[in-house]
């Protein structure tokens, strides 16, 4: 088990060195992954669940998301009843557990035999777990079980802060193209007025008369308007 400054502690490190949420998510994926080194290699997959659809945010490897996306196959395992119940789910042996019996001989048939399936937030909407997997048989010990629960609650709150985060940076991402959109409509209805001497209600009309004509969106029909004026699109400039 890794040692030395707590969870929390370093994902808070994590965040502050990533400059896309997607790339903190990655690099929490391989930071759990190496829970259990140096005595064991374990696969580590992120789950997040919105509105009844599972995906694999974050991976510690191509193989670990591939190993995710079985289960998704198969609709449901130990990491996707962890989201939706919130209990742990250990898996000593995929050969011989009763559970999930097409998910589980699909792992075994890859080579793995330990998996667990461990809760890192729940709310109406979803939920997010973590999904280890090893090819040794009985890794995943009461002890080590124990140590990745600690380890997924502190987690949890550094998750809970990078998803949040994530909307965040969404939001403003919209709300930015939103703008550049209304700048380049704005523009554009001055040139159709400069260009064919009538109102502002004229223009506008004209704008949403070639959108349809042409079968694309007004902001698009805005921007070719303003690149052939202008030889370049309108630029939104924030701040004084």
């Amino acid at each position: 088990m890794n040692a030395g400054g707590s969870v929390a502690g370093k994902l808070q490190h994590l965040i502050l060195g990533s400059d896309d949420i997607h790339l903190f998510l990655e690099a929490f994926a391989v930071h759990t992954s190496k829970i259990l080194e140096p005595a064991v290699t374990v696969m580590c997959g992120i789950t997040l669940k919105q509105r009844n659809r599972a995906t694999t945010v974050a991976s510690s490897s191509m193989e670990a998301k591939e190993l995710d996306e079985v289960q998704y196959g198969y609709g449901d395992g130990p990491c996707l009843d962890a989201v939706n119940t919130g209990n742990v789910n250990v898996i000593q042996d995929t050969r011989t557990d009763p559970r999930w019996r097409e998910y589980l001989s699909a792992l075994s048939d890859r080579g793995y035999y330990s998996a667990l399936g461990v809760p890192l937030l729940r709310d109406d909407d979803g939920g997010a777990a973590v999904n280890l997997y090893a090819k040794e048989p009985g890794v995943f010990t009461p002890e080590v079980v124990g140590h990745v629960q600690e380890y997924a609650a502190e987690a949890s709150s550094a998750l809970q802060l990078a998803l949040q985060m994530s909307k965040y940076q969404d939001a403003a991402a919209n709300l930015k193209s939103a703008m550049e959109s209304r700048t380049n409509i704005d523009i554009a209805v001055g040139i159709i007025i400069a260009q064919n001497r009538c109102t502002q209600l004229e223009a506008i009309e004209i704008l949403r008369e070639a959108s349809s004509h042409r079968n694309v969106k007004l902001r698009v029909v805005a921007e070719s308007i303003v690149r052939a004026a202008t030889s370049a699109a309108a630029e939104t400039h924030f701040g004084v």
